[in-house]
């Protein structure tokens, strides 16, 4: 008969999970094993929150959810922050625990705390595991963790439970639902009947978009119904951003809102698609009038009211989409000319033929790299410029914290890309302040084979801070650092170094880079303040 760790890796691995990552501990070694020994390969990390950025990764190339595994105590409190980013970024993650048995925990103190205490508020549920309801409770942790809105599920191992037998019961696994369209009747009447009148209408997609591979449905929209499109950072991509009709990411720029918000307001139709306003600054808050016609197809009701929509469609959202087109046909007078002009305003902004500074890094890369590049960026002033004029080609092709920003993410999020998609070329940006909190995971993309590249935009300073800093009156203080030689330490860990200070050094890099068998880290020199007056 299999042990309680066996069947948990078992269900792990029947889900399609391949990929774990973590750091041992004497209380999850018999979690550790099994859940290896199932297929679900485990991979050491340097440390456990950015070990939930690597299980993201994989999430985004695989689909099957992530897998974080932690021992008691300090590796479940080092992991706090990055549940919480899975928890408000929607990503399916299993976050497995070693704890003591209950007997010891009566007397016996020396790391302990209740950890479903910690992490109920962060989580969409907690369990703890006996050997009876094992197979039930990872079922059902998974059936949690997809569902949506998706996220993190937590189990508690108590050491002794780990290795008992369990006796086979088949049939516990649940079937997933059907997708559920809107009801026929007067409200999606309405909603066809606005969508064919609509002369000036937008699209704006969100990251429940991608969890519901919609990207056929949204690109119908645009392509068939002339309709432009504006995607979150995270749904960048859903539509090929090459597409004349696309308009970019947007959220975090006061500077692109300046160009994007004034079309929401004077729309004669907003279709929302999966548009979640958590990845949205303050000023996106109650866009439109209470009289705008605003069509919502969402995956789970409207509870943030960052805004309200006219007609509100909650189900899945493939279904809503073409139940909301089939048979309808638009009267849009947008021209290829009109959007063509917006995007070119918007790359104004950003000063993207500049002859060196944060829009000529991504420019070069973005010119450089192959089409079907896998990207991450970290969070701070390089993040909202790069989100706003990377252009992505697929869904699920940029990886960022959004939800709750969490610098630091990058790399992981390449490393576990890297991992699950092995093909793909995986190109990680990184402010340098974002770097030094994970340069140690620059080894774990040695020894786990991970070639990553790692692009540095690298000013010496925290540089959003320090904008913030400036808009406010203040001096700066606590946002300057030294400068590091990344290069010089990436070659000290096995990998390439290079240091770049133009676009041909740039771009000539990035070729050596691509072509290597290892990991490799640009630093991309930059001068102070090279971000003012563009995010």
């Amino acid at each position: 008969m299999p042990t309680v760790a066996q069947v948990l890796g078992q269900r792990l691995f029947d889900a399609g999970c391949r990929h774990s990552f973590g750091i041992p501990g004497g209380e999850v070694l018999a979690v550790l094993e099994g859940v290896d020994g199932a297929g679900v390969k485990f991979t050491l990390v340097k440390h456990e929150n950015a070990g939930g950025f690597m299980a993201e990764g994989t999430f985004h190339r695989s689909g099957a959810p992530a897998v974080l595994i932690a021992t008691l105590g300090p590796g479940v409190a080092n992991a706090v922050n990055v549940v919480a980013n899975a928890l408000q970024d929607r990503v399916p993650m299993v976050f497995l625990t070693g704890c003591v048995d209950d007997a010891d925990a009566a007397t016996y103190t020396h790391q302990v705390f209740d950890h479903s205490a910690l992490l109920r508020p962060v989580t969409k549920a907690t369990f703890r595991v006996s050997a009876a309801s094992a197979e039930a409770l990872i079922d059902k942790a998974l059936a949690i963790a997809l569902d949506d809105p998706p996220g993190p599920v937590h189990i508690d191992v108590p050491i002794s439970v780990a290795t008992q037998q369990v006796a086979a019961a088949p049939g516990t696994r649940r079937k997933r639902p059907a997708p559920s369209a809107p009801a026929a009747g007067r409200e999606l009447d309405q909603a066809r009947e606005w969508l064919a009148a609509a002369r000036r209408p937008i699209l704006l997609a969100g990251l429940e978009a991608n969890h519901h591979a919609a990207q056929r449905e949204i690109a119908r929209l645009v392509d068939d119904f002339r309709i432009p499109l504006i995607t979150t950072y995270k749904a960048k991509g859903i539509v090929d951003e090459r597409n004349p009709l696309v308009l970019g990411g947007a959220g975090l720029s006061p500077q692109a809102d300046k160009v994007l918000l004034p079309l929401l307001e004077s729309s004669d139709l907003v279709l929302l698609a999966g548009y979640d306003p958590i990845e949205m600054r303050v000023g996106w808050r109650n866009v439109w009038g209470p009289q705008a016609r605003v069509v919502e197809f969402c995956a789970t009701r409207n509870t943030h009211y960052m805004h309200q929509a006219a007609l509100s469609f909650v189900g899945d959202l493939r279904c809503g989409l073409d139940a909301l087109a089939d048979g309808v046909h638009g009267a849009s007078t947008w021209t290829a000319q009109e959007t063509q002009a917006l995007r070119a305003r918007l790359r104004a902004i950003y000063r993207m033929d500049e002859d060196w500074g944060p829009a000529a890094v991504v420019d070069v890369a973005r010119r450089t790299l192959p089409s079907n590049t896998v990207a991450s960026v970290d969070s701070g002033a390089h993040r909202i410029l790069f989100s706003q004029t990377w252009q992505s080609h697929e869904p699920r092709t940029l990886m960022q914290s959004n939800g709750l920003c969490t610098m630091g993410c990058s790399l992981p999020l390449g490393i576990g890309a890297k991992l699950a998609d092995p093909a793909r070329p995986v190109a990680v940006f990184t402010g340098d302040g974002c770097l030094d909190m994970t340069l140690g995971e620059l080894i774990t993309a040695r020894d786990s084979g991970a070639p990553v590249m790692v692009l540095v935009f690298a000013d010496d300073a925290l540089s959003l801070i320090d904008l913030k800093q400036r808009a406010n009156g203040q001096r700066a203080l606590g946002v300057d650092f030294g400068a590091t030689d990344y290069a010089g330490v990436a070659r000290a860990l096995g990998g390439l170094g290079f240091e770049v200070r133009s676009r041909a050094e740039l771009a000539a890099a990035i070729t050596e880079a691509l072509a290597a068998p290892k990991f490799s880290v640009i630093a991309c020199r930059l001068p102070r303040q090279a971000y003012a007056g563009r995010i």
